[in-house]
């Protein structure tokens, strides 16, 4: 039994297209909020929660309606379709009231209450497809190449990322940002808006979803053995007691590190440009690296999945993040301009999320049936929101009331809380015989 890397590539697309907008969201937004709009830290580390807190009734809604679709097109295309085109209307309204509300038109829609209803309505239709654009992976996926198909979905998400990395540090160095009052961030929107639009568009014409979920379905109907769910009395599936308990605790951890995490992707930008007086393009740059690190870790820590297991690897990343935001910690407060030894840091915080992340979504579906991938998708998405929730508001009011440089120390904390949460999950660990290359994913043969 073999991945297939051109449709697994190809489906990726989709979270390719999203982890472009939302590296973009996370960077740029905060700034707008702050700069633009004067808002507090509190205020707008509030708003910037405001798509978590949706996406804790939207996700699992939409996963599981997914599920229950059933189109020509197959179940989570039109989600997909619907969701790209009216998050690109939407994403270019924003730039547009940005400016001008720093120009002083501050009537009509070109005031703050336009700009976070535009922003509002952004959010939910980006949450409309979040969960069936991530469902598509195991839809098409036997179980057991699960892990392996999430690193490739991850080297696309990442591939995402640093393209608007990319963008965002060539059109907004240092020098072109430092001392201006307003900075104009439309072409970077457009340029991001251009990217997913493509990006769907070639996922459309080339990954057929019923023929490839079909014929995922004939697979997993003969190794029954992959099922962990029982059936109750009324004919549905349901977790067993145990597996129960570890998918609890995996959830948990699940919440918790990307409380660590979340933290430092919304607040960095500001964080350095108060600490340092860097810009967009310095924390880009460190953004950027870690993309990078994630990158090119997928193929070796494929190999040490196959060798340890999925549980392990990820209590790896625990540790490996929780000692990166330490070192990152004195780094930041003890330097006066991000150096060499930082960006050697961000490439290994991006390590410990790619560690992380290729694992714990097939931990979560692993115990779940075929049908139901959808909804556990949005279980996943819920736990996972509800870290980034709390986050935003917890530490921006913390470094308000505080310090901005108890940012790294309260990542620290909930990154190691992680690893202790996860030390209580005891299944959706698959591993297998070791190999190498691309195959070191593939658990099975």
């Amino acid at each position: 039994m073999r991945l297939n890397y051109k449709n697994t590539f190809l489906a990726g697309l989709a979270f390719l297209s999203i982890c472009a907008f939302w590296q973009m969201y996370d960077n740029v937004i905060p700034l707008i909020l702050t700069k633009t709009f004067r808002m507090n830290e509190t205020l707008s580390g509030f708003i910037m929660a405001a798509d978590n807190i949706l996406a804790l009734f939207l996700l699992p809604l939409f996963g599981k309606l997914s599920d229950m679709t059933h189109t020509r097109l197959g179940k989570r295309m039109p989600y997909i379709l619907f969701g790209t085109a009216a998050s690109v209307i939407l994403l270019n309204f924003l730039p547009v009231i940005d400016n001008n509300y720093a120009l002083g038109n501050k009537g009509g829609l070109y005031t703050t209450a336009g700009f976070v209803i535009i922003l509002g309505a952004l959010l939910f239709v980006m949450s409309v497809w979040r969960s069936p654009a991530v469902a598509l992976m195991p839809d098409i996926t036997p179980k057991p190449l699960r892990s392996k198909g999430n690193a490739v979905i991850n080297l696309m998400g990442a591939a995402g990322g640093i393209m608007y990395l990319v963008f965002a540090a060539l059109m907004y160095p240092k020098k072109a940002t430092e001392g201006v009052e307003h900075v104009n961030y439309r072409p970077l929107f457009v340029v991001i808006s251009i990217i997913m639009v493509i990006s769907v568009v070639i996922m459309l014409i080339t990954v057929k979803e019923p023929r490839l979920a079909a014929e995922n379905d004939e697979i997993e109907r003969k190794h029954p053995e992959w099922d962990l769910t029982e059936t109750s009395a009324r004919g549905s599936a349901k977790l067993p007691r145990p597996v129960l308990k570890s998918m609890i605790f995996l959830l948990l951890s699940i919440g918790l590190w990307y409380i660590a995490y979340n933290a430092v992707t919304t607040w960095f930008t500001t964080y350095i440009s108060s600490i340092m007086g860097e810009g967009i393009g310095g924390a880009s740059t460190c953004f950027m690296i870690a993309s990078g690190g994630a990158l090119i870790s997928y193929i070796p820590l494929g190999f040490l999945q196959s060798k340890i297991g999925r549980k392990k690897s990820i209590l790896f990343g625990t540790l490996l993040l929780a000692g990166s935001y330490l070192v990152c910690y004195f780094l930041t407060t003890m330097m006066s301009s991000i150096g060499v030894i930082t960006y050697i840091v961000f490439a290994l915080v991006g390590v410990a999320w790619a560690a992380i992340s290729i694992n714990s979504l097939p931990m979560v579906v692993e115990m779940c049936r075929g049908s139901d991938s959808g909804k556990f998708t949005g279980y996943y998405y819920t736990a996972s929101m509800a870290g980034q929730v709390l986050t935003p508001v917890l530490a921006g009011t913390l470094m308000r009331h505080v310090s901005y440089k108890i940012l790294f120390i309260y990542a620290t904390v909930f990154a190691f809380a992680s690893f202790v949460t996860m030390l209580q999950v005891k299944h959706g660990d698959i591993k297998g015989t070791a190999k190498r290359g691309l195959a070191a994913f593939e658990e099975f043969e």
